[in-house]
């Protein structure tokens, strides 16, 4: 079945840097749009980004838009997720999800951002 590990979240200070990995397996990863949404204390699911099947053609929520890099490894079967100069708005669990950003998800990761 489906399975979708994140990792990298930490505590971090404003302005800092994070990358999250997600690994995924039991399905073809190279077949399908991946995605990376968050949610933060209290508040609903927010799309951050996404990726096509080959990398080419990525998208980006405007609050991160110039901050975060999407990208993937279809050879790791592996979704990536490159955060700098981040603010404590950002504060949040993030999640990569298969195919939408209501697809099957992991069980996310945490990344606080607090001096």
């Amino acid at each position: 079945q489906v399975q979708l590990v994140e990792s990298g979240g930490d505590l971090v200070q404003p302005g800092g840097s994070l990358r999250l990995s997600c690994e995924a397996s039991g399905f073809t990863f190279s077949r399908y749009r991946m995605y990376w949404v968050r949610q933060a204390p209290g508040k609903g699911l927010e799309w951050v980004s996404n990726i096509s099947r080959g990398g080419g053609s990525t998208n980006y929520a405007e609050s991160v838009k110039g901050r975060f890099t999407i990208s993937r490894d279809n050879a790791k079967n592996t979704l990536y997720l490159q955060m700098n100069s981040l603010k404590a708005e950002d504060t949040a669990v993030y999640y990569c999800a298969k195919d939408s950003m209501f697809g099957p998800r992991g069980q996310g990761n945490q990344v606080t951002v607090s001096s």
